[in-house]
């Protein structure tokens, strides 16, 4: 079968389905490890292939300029996650938090949540993207508790709880979309449609798209980690299993992220409605700030990490609020650099709990006197996620900041000093884990390197040169944006 044209769409969804049954019925670790990491590379190389032949458009399924950056990244962090998870869970087999029975639930689960996040990146139908996100949402609850300790559940259960009412709010919103859409369109499927939305958009009653994005916002928004909808996301990074705090911070938050997008696309184009950006502006600024200052308070160093997430999606969602050419390449540079460096970030940290054997900071100290290698990739790795150059996101930090003083002055302050507390909490706590008086514990780390160093490259080298392929494929992005 070829796997080009409408037929790639069905690739990318069918290869994770077809893993996630066959890994179910698997009970060797190794065939499953193998499996998992062989079908994440195989959906990876079916999704690079829609950067050069797109598929027609149907009523469930489509693709355009805006999925295809979308589907790239998550496919391929998707695919180093599995690389990295492959060595980290046999080590959780050795040391016994981890079964056999659980660890096939895990990597069909893998799967399943691969699958949830292709299928809303895909679909060209309202109704559809929602189900693909709750899918990809109750897979993570599921992975977040699997292993079953107290701090586990009550986790996966605020998760599912504030997941659950997010969700709802966003299945409001989208029904609200619908109705408005209902005198236009007619009944039917025709009104849950995007293509179809976004060409007959600017005759939908305004108001209802008001209210509907309201909600939008604040459903999808709870997915993304925006304050003060982001309680789930620090419990679920810090006891949930690493690989799945990298698919976490790098690929589900972005996948809402896109849901949120699409929809600020819908109102935009309708010149009656509410202008979507300020909401977004507010909800990103107050993000930014509030994880700022909560970053200097954590005591547990999956914990520090999932608050700088909430940081940087504040960062991204303020610079596609803000809209326009700069803002919006900025936003899509941002979260590619940010799902690079954190995922990266994480597969570190997973190393670095190994041989230490916890994840309270109090209990890391000096990693560049006892693992050099881990310590300095730490250092790497706040250096980058911090902003500092030659690495991406100091480019895209950048152009944010520069644009944001180009048009709204103002807001660029209160944008600035919460770049810059988040730097300082970051710096302060790697002084610490880094160069501080070594501590106990020198267990070797089992994991992979090889995903966690593939990042920090690709994050260094956009930061030294980006293509002048990928800046003029952003930029048309960016304009689609509006």
């Amino acid at each position: 079968m070829s796997l080009t044209g409408f037929n790639a769409i069905h690739a990318i969804l069918v290869i994770p389905v077809l893993a996630a049954a066959g890994l179910a019925l698997s009970s060797n670790y190794r065939v499953s490890a193998r499996i998992n990491v062989l079908a994440t590379a195989l959906t990876f190389g079916v999704a690079a292939s829609l950067l050069f032949v797109r598929p027609p458009v149907g009523l469930y399924l489509q693709v355009d300029d805006l999925s295809v950056v979308f589907i790239v990244l998550n496919t391929f962090v998707g695919f180093t996650a599995s690389l990295f998870s492959a060595s980290y869970i046999a080590h959780e087999i050795e040391i016994g938090r981890l079964t056999q029975t659980r660890l096939r639930f895990y990597h069909a689960m893998y799967q399943v949540l691969m699958f949830g996040m292709n299928l809303a990146l895909v679909s060209n139908n309202l109704g559809l993207m929602w189900v693909a996100i709750e899918l990809a949402t109750l897979t993570t609850v599921a992975m977040v508790g699997i292993y079953r300790t107290h701090e586990a559940i009550e986790a996966a259960w605020k998760y599912f709880i504030l997941g659950s009412v997010g969700i709802a709010l966003a299945l409001f919103g989208t029904i609200l979309v619908y109705v408005a859409a209902r005198p236009v369109v007619g009944e039917g499927l025709q009104g849950m449609v995007w293509t179809v939305l976004m060409g007959k958009v600017a005759h939908f009653d305004p108001a209802l798209l008001n209210v509907a994005f309201v909600f939008l916002l604040l459903g999808y928004g709870t997915k993304v980690g925006l304050a003060p909808l982001h309680a789930w996301l620090p419990d679920a990074h810090a006891e949930g299993p690493t690989p799945i705090s990298a698919v976490l911070s790098g690929l589900l938050l972005n996948v809402a992220l896109y849901a949120v997008l699409r929809f600020k696309m819908l109102l935009a184009a309708n010149p009656a409605a509410l202008a979507p950006g300020p909401l977004m502006v507010t909800m990103g600024l107050v993000s930014v700030v509030f994880a700022a200052f909560m970053l200097y308070r954590r005591r547990d160093i999956k914990r520090m990490f999932a608050y700088s997430s909430i940081e940087h999606m504040g960062i991204i969602v303020f610079a596609f609020g803000m809209g326009g050419p700069l803002a919006n390449f900025a936003g899509l540079l941002h979260m590619t650099m940010h799902s690079l460096t954190k995922s990266a970030i994480f597969f570190n940290v997973g190393h670095i709990a190994q041989v230490k054997g916890s994840q309270r900071i109090a209990d890391i100290r000096g990693l560049t006197v006892t693992h050099p290698v881990l310590g300095w990739s730490l250092v790497v790795g706040v250096m980058a996620i911090a902003g500092l150059p030659p690495f991406g996101i100091f480019t895209s930090e950048f152009l944010v900041v520069s644009s944001t003083f180009a048009r709204q002055p103002l807001l660029a302050i209160p944008l600035v000093f919460g770049i810059i507390v988040a730097f300082g909490a970051l710096l302060q706590k790697l002084q610490g884990l880094a160069f501080g008086d070594p501590s106990p514990g020198t267990a070797p780390a089992h994991a992979s390197y090889l995903p966690m160093f593939a990042h920090f490259a690709l994050v260094l080298a956009v930061g030294l040169y980006f293509p002048p392929l990928l800046t003029t494929w952003f930029q048309h992005v960016a304009r689609l944006l509006g």
